[in-house]
């Protein structure tokens, strides 16, 4: 009998058009795309586990994906196969064998995040599913300053849903920090793993400390543990993105 071949994936993909990472009956999924895809190749049941299960509408530029298959298989030809089969938004970028202790989520060490805010006072017809409108008037250095309260060990309860699957609500964060990247307002975030919309709602309650709307030792104090219900507006889907996903030996 063949032994079994671990293989990882780097994908990519447009999440507007998909209701997520994973399957759901009737739903477009990412996750369903790629095992139809792969198991149509490989004509054997596809199982895949993935760094990252990005909500309905989030997009990624550096997912990883893994998958244990039987018999031989060229990772390059897999690649270029599936990528024929694979719906429009959804791309494998990269396709590897690695070693049968490798586990796309629990092996990775960081993940990094991105989240696009366009703010100016008209929207773009290019950048809408990709980026959060946000037309208020945002002062640059409160935002900053949210941004380094950000780093470090935290409790981070009051920005999931309170009806969650966690039990464990603290997060070391070693990335936090905003950036102008042309035209766009982009918060960076990185951890060894993260909450259920946390970055959503934490760039929610950032923006509401920018405009004014919140003091900024107020989002001192949330980061103490406080309630969901204290924290800011969950900010929509379309302007995040899984950038990266750092494994031993690798830099994210």
């Amino acid at each position: 009998m063949d032994k079994l071949r671990n293989i990882r994936l780097d994908l990519e993909y447009d999440g507007a058009g998909f209701a997520g990472w994973a399957k759901q009956p009737g739903l477009p999924t990412i996750e369903g795309a790629l095992e139809e895809a792969l198991g149509r190749i490989l004509q054997e049941e596809v199982g895949l586990s993935v760094a990252g299960r990005t909500d309905a509408g989030v997009h990624a530029r550096g997912q990883v994906a893994s998958l244990r298959v039987a018999g031989p298989v060229e990772p390059d030809r897999l690649m270029r196969s599936a990528n024929k089969l694979l719906p429009e938004g959804v791309v494998i970028t990269g396709a590897v064998e690695a070693p049968p202790g490798f586990d796309a989520r629990r092996s990775a060490l960081s993940r990094t995040y991105s989240y696009s805010v366009l703010n100016r006072p008209f929207p773009s017809a290019f950048q809408a599913r990709y980026s959060f409108y946000y037309p208020g008037t945002l002062d640059k250095q409160l935002l900053r300053d949210a941004a380094a309260l950000v780093l470090g060990h935290h409790d981070f309860t009051a920005f999931t849903p309170t009806v969650t699957e966690h039990g464990f609500f603290e997060r070391e964060i070693v990335l936090s920090e905003w950036r102008m990247e042309g035209e766009l307002l982009v918060y960076w975030i990185g951890s060894s793993s993260f909450l259920r919309n946390m970055v959503r709602v934490i760039v929610g309650t950032m923006l509401e400390v920018g405009r004014g709307y919140r003091p900024l030792d107020e989002l001192r104090s949330l980061l103490l543990g406080a309630g969901r219900p204290a924290a800011g507006v969950t900010a929509p889907p379309r302007g995040l993105c899984l950038e990266a996903v750092g494994y031993p030996g690798t830099r994210p």
